[in-house]
């Protein structure tokens, strides 16, 4: 083998990456994470700090005026700001899911006009694809989107959009030609200040609770024509394209839940004593840290090789294992996130069942890791009909 063979991991640059985020999210973001799920308050101080240090969405090219970062040093951004809090990863990962369909297909008026902001820091932007009843079954939404001379016009509510009311953009599916079926939906780019755009009631969650989660109600908003991303017709397949990317972010997000809950658990079991010693000497103990510790390095290690594939399609080439890699690090990085927090509540007994330490509220965030950008049940059906097609 030649010597010059490249390394399987991540390069200098994204190591640097790594500890600039970690420094960053210790020192601005950590210390309000138990006040903001507390509160249930969008976490400013997160926002306030990644938009000073460019890191709320650094995957805009620099074309647009962004860092330019490739999938691999987004996904150590968002893992980085989730160890530290859940709610504030959020921002870089939603900020991501917005912006793919614009990316993938949208003109380059489009692109100049909506992704400059965001990389600026002066806008988010949200993605709003699911329905009350059209949620693993996208395809069966009802929002309509009827032409109208030199506008569209849209009617409709979207579920569970994850920082709804505070983007200022939305990347909005909407049903053009309800004779096509998925082949008659297409995407549009909604700002919230367009007349007949509202938003519902916060969702009262289980975890994220900084990160508002609301309906977006669209009453005769009337949007420009050249407002549509892609041709009229491909926004069902934009879709499903945009998830290939973004079901890597929340695996992300996830790894960082879990590495968060590790490294306290780690920690509290090395002080803590029982029978005159640390509870870290006793091999039951010892063995519940090592299966934590390996399965959440497995779970990287897919995440970070389906990244570096996210990568490589978004740059134009053909990647044909997508699809099945992107749903296989989201599944498996989620259900590790589930194990590893339930079990640092376990490790810490029962001072984890407490509010006083942050492994209850990391167990509570993990577990909509499972659910999102699609549920678990559904990455399993997408795997097995990748591997059976």
């Amino acid at each position: 083998m030649s010597s010059d063979f490249p390394a399987y991991a991540p390069s200098e640059e994204h190591e640097l990456l790594r500890r600039t985020v970690r420094e960053l999210a210790d020192a601005k973001i950590a210390p309000f994470a138990a006040v903001v799920d507390e509160e249930s308050r969008f976490p400013r101080e997160a926002l306030d700090a990644l938009v000073a240090n460019g890191l709320h969405a650094v995957h805009v090219p620099e074309s647009y005026g962004g860092a330019g970062a490739d999938a691999l040093a987004t996904v150590i951004v968002i893992e980085e700001v989730a160890r530290a809090c859940a709610s504030s990863s959020l921002i870089p990962a939603v900020n991501k899911l917005g912006t793919v369909p614009v990316l993938l297909a949208g003109s380059e008026e489009i692109k100049k006009r909506f992704l400059g902001p965001v990389a600026r820091g002066e806008a988010m932007f949200s993605y709003a694809l699911s329905e009350a009843d059209a949620g693993s079954d996208a395809a069966g939404m009802k929002t309509r989107a009827v032409r109208d001379g030199e506008h569209w016009v849209l009617n409709g509510t979207k579920m569970w959009i994850t920082n709804a009311g505070v983007s200022r953009f939305y990347t909005v599916m909407a049903v053009t030609d309800p004779s096509a079926g998925a082949r008659g939906i297409s995407a549009f780019v909604v700002e919230a200040s367009d007349a007949g755009v509202s938003f519902g009631p916060k969702e009262r969650k289980l975890g994220i609770k900084g990160s508002p989660t609301r309906q977006v109600i669209l009453e005769d908003v009337r949007i420009p024509a050249d407002r549509i991303i892609g041709e009229p017709g491909t926004g069902f397949k934009t879709a499903l394209a945009t998830l290939d990317h973004t079901r890597i972010t929340i695996a992300a997000q996830a790894l960082g839940i879990a590495q968060g809950a590790l490294d306290f658990a780690v920690g509290y079991v090395q002080q803590r004593r029982q029978f005159g010693r640390p509870v870290a000497d006793f091999q039951g103990v010892q063995f519940m840290l090592a299966d934590m510790a390996m399965r959440l390095e497995g779970a990287r290690q897919l995440t970070y090789h389906a990244a570096v594939k996210s990568e490589r399609a978004m740059s134009g080439e053909r990647v044909a294992d997508l699809t099945l890699v992107s749903s296989a690090c989201k599944a498996l990085a989620s259900d590790v996130a589930m194990d590893v927090t339930t079990d640092a509540v376990q490790l810490l007994g029962g001072y984890g069942y407490t509010r006083e330490f942050p492994v209850e509220r990391m167990m509570r965030d993990a577990k909509i890791t499972q659910i999102y950008e699609g549920t678990n049940q559904i990455q399993r059906m997408v795997i097995a009909r990748q591997l059976l097609k």
